[in-house]
């Protein structure tokens, strides 16, 4: 035993020094490889250098003539020339240039000029205003357009996806119309050979082939009534979103009808599945059928086409007299509508002053106009059904005596007699049903032409360059508002500037435009004459998304949305993440408020801000203006419900908005926010009576009230 452990201890000895030997070699051979590396890498540094010491002499030797007309020119520095804080990548413009270089256009005399800059970012060239850039490859996101859908061009999808389908479903209805003809051909068949031979085979084989027609011919209309009621469905999803959209774009012109244009595409979903458009299916094919007539006996197809004819212009007549009637009911209809969605906002104020028998009256009275002219129309339109029904049957009483004379003659069979009556009641009836249904067609015109109107006439067709995000700095040119129908002047030649990080309040008496400004400052409303600039750059030139995620906007009436909390300070967006709305919520000085409810953020708030007050709505809503960084921030009546509480907490939002570089513009009646700005704005009457630093503004309202010999106060200074 002792021999063996000492051989097996020799073997164990013997492994581990080879295995020593193989790690040694491992070592040896790694050290090997990064000295390889090292070296390679040193080479290919060495190559770079001299290359790029090529490239510098080369273009040194270039440019010889521009280095001798400025020998030793001194350099200088410009730190202390204002530059306009809003060009892109302002922060990368040389401070060091020529004594002698040329400024730029002065954008703002109190500011100084606007220094020419070098800017850099691509592999092309190009120049032009005395600006040196690049080409080709540049400038990050400020060459990327948005990527905004073209209402107009979903539109045109939607369009071309129910042509489509409806190419489909007419292909369709030509086999449909074909198969029609079974059931007459199988009576006379029946009338003029079965009867006569007496023949039950050929009764059986006969009836055999038109009940294979029949079933052929009950599925080819249910797989036309599929394709039907898909291609509404259709509609619905291709032009939904884009007409909701657009119509909530031009509601800031309007009075929320737009809004109605989502009603008219439930009316074009209902023309699409009902019996009048497949009415009009069939009218193509009613040719079809007179010829068959013809075919059976002249004398029939003269019949068929009289009154053919007279059906026409029964219909022709049907139009004149009901499209006013039809046209008058849908407009008392959608007054009515626009009520019964005011008195839905204002169910609390209705209730608690008693005025439900006044809304309803209101309502009412556009609800019997409608009412009215509808009962008109539908009258003249059943007038002229009847007249129509009574040319179909009589033209059927025509047939069948004429054929009947006819077949006395020997012309013709008894047979064909019923089957030309059969043939030509199919060749009217499209006229008829088109007649029966022309108030739907009227009304789908009309809807589609509304839907046409919103889409292709939208301002968000149009394409918007990406611009850098901006800085803050606004703008105001002249602007002038007059609004239609009344064309009185509301704001008039209003004109000032903010910086980065300023804050302003605007003051005035009731009515004296403030609310009007602050829309107009977040491109709410559009001045009739003049500019609102963000960063230099017209309102109506941002890219709408771009621009509504970087401004912020605290209305007078504040409105939340049905959901959480959370979700209302990050504006119904699902990729927020809990980071910034948290900082959203603590910029504004509300995580307090939110903690002391039992679910936190999750806190579910309903249509009407139940179960907020009216204090706790408006510092939320004042989180959601601060939610996303913005640099823009408008507060209309900030303060309006606020207790003493809430009025500190408002207090500190603005100095931390003041901290992080935010521009914000403060509509307010109360000089508590006075303190809280860099500058006042007085309104009266839509004009500017004073404007300038809050010192230099509190100064004079003082001095006026002194002379007045009355308190200094806020409403009196108005």
């Amino acid at each position: 035993m002792k021999y063996d452990e000492q051989a097996d201890l020799r073997v164990i000895s013997q492994n581990s020094r080879r295995a020593m030997a193989g790690r040694e070699n491992e070592r040896i051979q790694l050290d090997e490889l990064l000295a390889e590396m090292e070296s390679t890498i040193s080479k290919i540094s060495r190559e770079e250098t001299e290359s790029e010491g090529r490239a510098g002499s080369e273009i040194v030797d270039a440019l010889p003539q521009q280095v001798d007309e400025v020998p030793n020119e001194p350099i200088t520095e410009v730190d202390d020339v204002p530059v306009a804080e809003t060009a892109p990548n302002s922060e990368q413009l040389t401070s060091a240039i020529p004594a002698s270089v040329e400024v730029g256009k002065i954008i703002e005399g109190d500011r100084g000029p606007v220094q020419s800059r070098v800017s850099s970012g691509g592999n092309g060239s190009g120049n032009g205003n005395n600006i040196v850039g690049n080409g080709g490859n540049g400038g990050g996101s400020f060459h990327k357009r948005a990527t905004t859908i073209s209402f107009s061009q979903s539109f045109q999808n939607g369009v071309n996806a129910v042509r489509r389908n409806l190419i489909i479903a007419m292909g369709f209805t030509i086999f449909l119309n074909i198969l029609v003809l079974a059931i007459p051909i199988y009576l006379f068949q029946i009338s003029d050979r079965v009867l006569t031979s007496r023949s039950a085979d050929t009764l059986v084989m006969l009836t055999v082939v038109i009940v294979g027609a029949v079933i052929i011919q009950v599925i080819l209309d249910a797989i036309r009534r599929f394709i039907l009621m898909r291609t509404a469905v259709e509609v619905a999803v291709q032009l939904g979103a884009p007409i909701l959209s657009a119509a909530a774009r031009a509601s800031l012109q309007g009075n929320g009808k737009d809004y109605q244009v989502l009603g008219d595409l439930q009316q074009l979903r209902s023309f699409l599945t009902s019996g009048t458009l497949l009415s009009f299916f069939d009218a193509p094919i009613a040719p079809l059928f007179v010829v068959a007539v013809f075919l059976v006996h002249p004398h029939l197809g003269y019949i068929v086409v009289v009154s053919a004819l007279l059906l026409l212009i029964i219909a022709f007549m049907n139009q004149r007299a009901t499209a006013a009637s039809f046209a008058d009911a849908t407009n008392f209809q959608s007054r009515a509508m626009l009520h019964l969605d005011s008195m839905s906002r204002n169910s609390q104020i209705i209730n608690a002053l008693a005025m439900i028998p006044e809304a309803v009256r209101i309502w009412g009275r556009d609800m019997a106009g409608s009412l009215r002219s509808q009962v008109k129309a539908q009258d003249r339109n059943i007038v002229f059904a009847t007249i129509s029904k009574c040319s179909r049957l009589l033209t059927q009483v025509a047939m069948l005596g004429w054929g009947a004379h006819l077949a006395i003659d020997g012309q013709m069979t008894g047979g064909m007699v019923i089957a030309a009556s059969i043939i030509a009641g199919r060749a009217l009836a499209p006229i008829e049903g088109a007649i029966e249904g022309w108030n739907s067609f009227i009304q789908f015109r009309s809807a589609f032409g509304r839907i046409r109107s919103l889409l292709q006439n939208s301002p968000l067709n149009f394409d918007r360059l990406r611009l850098p995000d901006p800085q803050g700095r606004l703008d105001v040119e002249r602007i002038l508002y007059v609004p239609p129908p009344n064309k009185k002047v509301i704001l008039n030649g209003i004109s000032f500037t903010l910086m980065p990080g300023e804050s302003m309040a605007i003051i005035g008496n009731s009515g004296a435009g403030k609310t009007t400004l602050g829309k107009m400052l977040v491109g709410s409303i559009l001045p009739t004459s003049g500019n609102v600039r963000l960063d230099l750059m017209d309102l109506r030139n941002w890219d709408q998304r771009q621009f509504g995620e970087n401004i912020g906007y605290l209305p007078q009436d504040v409105q939340l949305f049905p959901g959480t909390i959370k979700a209302n300070i990050a504006r119904m967006r699902e990729d927020a993440s809990d980071q910034s709305i948290f900082d959203a919520a603590m910029l504004a000085d509300v995580h307090e408020l939110i903690s002391t409810f039992a679910q936190g953020y999750e806190t579910m708030v309903a249509a009407d801000g139940a179960p907020l007050s009216g204090g706790q709505k408006q510092r939320i809503a004042l989180a959601r203006a601060f939610f996303g960084n913005p640099k823009l921030v408008v507060l209309d009546e900030p303060n309006s419900n606020l207790d003493s509480q809430g009025d500190a907490a408002l207090t500190k939002a603005l100095f931390h908005a003041k901290k992080h570089k935010i521009t914000v513009v403060t509509i307010t009646q109360r000089p508590a926010l006075l303190n809280c700005v860099d500058k006042i704005m007085v309104l009266s009457n839509g004009s500017v009576t004073m404007f300038g630093t809050r010192a230099t503004v509190m100064e004079a309202l003082s001095k006026k009230n002194k002379q007045a010999g009355s308190v200094p106060s806020i409403s009196a200074a108005e």
